[in-house]
């Protein structure tokens, strides 16, 4: 996963979920994005098969709010939360199964 990691820290409230025990991955998506899907699928194989890893999906659209906090500007970004809700990680577009697992082991 390419991309700078941010200083933001971002809690349950904000997301509208809870998040994972050891990180949480973030999904940005849009209802017309086809990589989303494709993003939706990794991610969610990825939760399953690590112990303690949240993926939490977000309409961009319906939270323009938290979107411009944070300076997301496509679909689907990526953002990768250490157990403290630190965002260790961030990327935009489709990212492969073995780039998300190698940014979780930074931030487990």
């Amino acid at each position: 996963m390419d991309g700078q990691a941010a200083a933001e820290t971002l809690d349950a409230a904000q997301l509208g979920a809870e998040l994972g025990d050891r990180a949480t991955l973030v999904q940005f998506s849009s209802a017309f994005c086809q990589p989303c899907r494709a993003t939706r699928r990794t991610l969610a194989e990825v939760a399953a098969m690590v112990e303690g890893v949240a993926h939490v999906e977000i309409d961009a659209e319906a939270r323009l709010a938290l979107v411009r906090a944070l300076g997301i500007s496509r679909t689907p970004t990526v953002l990768v939360l250490d157990a403290g809700g630190r965002v260790v990680r961030r990327a935009a577009g489709q990212p492969r199964r073995a780039d998300v697992l190698a940014a979780l082991g930074r931030a487990i």
